[in-house]
Parts: structure tokens; sequence; C-alpha cells
């Protein structure tokens, strides 16, 4: 009972001592702006595409599939659920500070003391009655529990705690960004696959027809109407689209490996259907308005809970200036020979002690974690604002595309049908002599480039429109 009494007297004089030494550094708030435009421009629906599941935003059976697959398979996602057991893990770690630590131990010793040294003299003035001396070498045995807890007066323990189950709520926020990133990056790829295979098969058909003008201008020469020149012309130009064929073969196989890779599967072919890819139309995606991108986009969220667990770790190193009180205590036998170990009360012993520490000089290291808990905390801050700032501008530079895109598209097709007219025309009129080669060739690569980018602007279409999917926060849940 003494004891405990004194250990309660050490407290006050401890918290005394720790406010005498030093004068506590105050924490900076981090306030951080959340505010954001009414809207993106003139749109003002409140529709989010966000709150609806993937399998209903994307129609193409094949590239379902793919997605499904990479959910299971990609290496990275896996990565990410490890990476979300070690924060779990953590927060166990730091609930299991805040309970006693309980053991029991066992030991056994011999001690032979010299009879010259302090102790071994003054056992030899003893006088003791023959036959109860004390036994040489001395032996010890001991069994018992021992206890140890530090108590939390200044919540110190209990904010670390906090601080390690936001930040694995954090990173369930960030495995939920991967998987919108993922199936993005998926649904672009398979895109650009389609794309090729339109591509691949416009240069095919351009090979075709340069042929088939090649051989009127080998029968126009030796008829004389035109001369090696022409041929030679026709021949570099037919090499050009014969090599442009090669290179997107390249492609289409580098392309179908990366899908391969984000599926996490070995090289193997990708089931598609290319019919019809220019007939698409892109699906439409409802933004809502700026301020629900705080609760839909996944990154936003994980940037505010790292905000959030950075704060707690300014409480928590504060609260290292303040004293710490440790409790002890155990409980066991002890003696010198095993057939007395567990008599009682003779070989019985029990403690309890406690340790009030505070420190009073040496708080260097102290202040320094305390000021790069603080600048850590005005980072995650900062991080929090710029990621609704990207946020915002990336879903309304996806609004610009897509609005762009669609013009783009609509005179890239009239482009594509006047070429188309004009290659008959040329053609007709190369063969009556009205018009000589050069426009012919011309005219031909023209409509070639024509219908390549038109190819290429309905896959950026596609892009557009999955990339704001993922921007507006779709794809995670």
């Amino acid at each position: 009972m003494y004891k405990i009494k004194s250990i309660l007297y050490l407290i006050p004089l401890g918290i005394c001592l720790a406010a005498a030494g030093c004068k506590i550094p105050q924490i900076v708030p981090a306030n951080e702006n959340k505010t954001m435009p009414g809207s993106y421009g003139f749109n003002t629906d409140t529709a989010n595409s966000a709150t609806g599941d993937w399998h209903s935003f994307f129609t193409d059976k094949n590239l379902v599939s793919l997605i499904d697959t990479a959910l299971k398979n990609n290496q990275e996602l896996k990565i990410t659920l490890q990476e979300l057991e070690i924060a779990k893990n953590e927060v166990q770690v730091k609930k299991g500070a805040l309970l006693p630590a309980v053991g029991v131990k066992a030991g056994a010793g011999l001690e032979k003391v010299g009879r010259y040294t302090s102790q071994g003299a003054g056992d030899a003035s003893t006088e003791i009655a023959p036959g109860k001396e004390t036994p040489d070498p001395l032996g010890d045995f001991n069994i018992g529990a021992y206890a140890k807890w530090e108590v939390d007066i200044w919540k110190k323990l209990r904010t670390a705690k906090k601080a390690a189950l936001t930040r694995y709520l954090s990173t369930i926020e960030g495995k939920n960004f991967l998987l919108t990133n993922l199936i993005a990056e998926v649904a672009n790829s398979y895109y650009e696959l389609l794309a090729l295979d339109n591509q691949l098969a416009v240069v095919k058909e351009n090979i075709g027809l340069q042929k088939s003008a090649m051989d009127i201008v080998k029968i126009q020469k030796e008829a004389a109407r035109t001369t090696e020149l022409a041929v030679q012309k026709f021949q570099a130009e037919l090499y050009k689209s014969q090599s442009l064929e090669f290179e997107i073969l390249q492609k289409i196989k580098e392309t179908e490996n990366r899908i391969n890779l984000l599926l996490g599967r070995y090289p193997q072919e990708i089931t598609r259907d290319e019919a019809g890819f220019l007939n698409q139309n892109p699906t439409v995606v409802h933004t809502g308005i700026p301020s629900q991108l705080l609760a839909s986009r996944p990154d936003v969220k994980q940037a505010e809970l790292e905000l959030a667990a950075a704060k707690l770790d300014v409480k928590a190193a504060r609260a290292e200036f303040y004293p710490s009180f440790d409790i002890s205590a155990g409980l066991g036998f002890q003696a010198f020979k095993p057939s007395y170990l567990f008599r009682t009360p003779e070989s019985l012993l029990y403690s309890l002690a406690g340790d009030l520490a505070s420190p009073l000089i040496n708080r260097n290291a102290i202040k320094a974690e305390f000021k790069s808990a603080s600048a850590r905390q005005l980072q995650a801050m900062y991080n929090y604002e710029r990621t609704i700032l990207n946020a915002y501008l990336e879903v309304s530079t996806s609004l610009s595309s897509i609005s762009n895109l669609e013009k783009n598209y609509d005179l890239k097709t009239r482009q594509v049908d006047a070429l188309n007219k004009s290659i008959e025309a040329s053609n007709d009129l190369f063969r009556s002599a009205r018009a000589d080669y050069f426009e012919v060739l011309m005219t031909q690569r023209d409509a070639l480039e024509a219908k390549l980018e038109l190819i290429e602007t309905k896959k950026d279409q596609l892009s557009a429109v999955t990339l704001i999917y993922r921007n507006v926060g779709g794809g995670w849940k």
C-alpha cells in the first residue's frame, strides 16, 4: 500500500518537472481548403455515372471478360492487397501497445563465490551452526510471471493506434484507385487494339488499290502513254504501304502483350471483334457536380485520410514531451534448491513498481520529431488540395476532349467520304489521260492518311469516355 501511495505522489511531481523543464510547442493547425467550383462549366446535372457498377458501363462482352481476368490475376493489384494486410497488421501492433505485456519465465543457475571476495569473506565470517552452512556453490532456481504496462495518460498510444487505423483505411482507398486505373488501362488498350486491327485492314485495302494502279501504269508505259518515272513512283508508294503494314503488325503484338501483362498471363491472342468499330457510339457519362468527387474519387479520399493520419501523428509526437508512466509487477517462486522452490511463504516473491520518466535536458530529438511530424502534416494538406484540384481539372479536360473529338470525328468522316470519291475520279481521269500519275498518287496517299486518322479519332473518342468515367470515380465499386 505504501508503494502505491508513493507512486501516486510521483505523478504530479513528474508533471511539474516536465512543465518546468521546457515549454511544450503548440500544434499549428492545417486547415485544408475543400472549396470547389459549383459545376463543370454549364453542366449542372447531379446524376453521376460513378455510382454504378462497371459491368453496366462496358457493353463489349470481350472487354468485360478481359477486365474480369485482370481483376483476378493482375500482379500489381495483388501487391497492393498485401500492402493492405501490412497496414492491417500495423493497426494490431499499435493496439497491442495499449495492453500490458504479460509473460512467464523460468530459470536455473549456479554461483560459486570466491573466498577472498567481499561476498565470500562475509559468508565465511558468519557464525552458522554445523550442518546449516550455506551451500557452496549456491544454486538459483526461479519460476514466475511478470507484467509491464505503460499507462496511456496523455493518449499518446491511443492516438498512434488511431493514426495506424486511418492509414489502413487510406490503403483501402489506394487499392480502389488502382482498380479504377486498371479497368481504364485494360479498356484503353483494348480500344487501341481494335483501332490497329481496323488500320491494318485499311492499309491492306490500300495496297490492293495501289497494285491495281500499278498494273495500269505498266500498261500505259508499254503503250508509251507514260514514263518509267511514273512506274517507279507507284512502286515506291506501294513499298511504303507494305512497310506500314508490318509496323502496324508490330504495334498489334505490343498491345496484345501489354494487355496480357495487365491480365497477369503469358502471351496469347486477345479475343476481339473489330467489325463495326467505327460505328460504335461512346457511352454517355454523367459527371455530376464537382463536390461529388470528394466522395467518389478514391485518390481524393486517400489523400484526405492521409491528412487525418498526419494530424494524429503530430498529436502523438507532442505527447512525447509529457512524462511517461510505467507500471511493472512480478509474482513467482525462487529458491537455491529445487525442493524448496514451492515452499510458501519462504520461497514466494512478488514486486510492484512504478516509473515516472520525463525528458528535461536532452529534448532535441523529441523536438526534431515533432517538427518533422508538423512538416509532414503540411505536406499531406498540400497533397490533399492538389489532389482535389487535379481531380477537377481531369474531369474538365475530359469533358472538353469529348466535345472536340465529336466535332473532329464528324469532319474527318466527311473528309474520308470526299477523298474516296476523289480516288474514283482520279483513276477514271488517269485512264483517259486527263490526269497525271502524280495526282493519282497524292489522292491515294491523302485518302489513306485520312482513313487512318479517322480510326485514330474513333479510338480517342472511346478512350476519352473511359477516362472521364475513371476521372469521376467510376470503376472501383
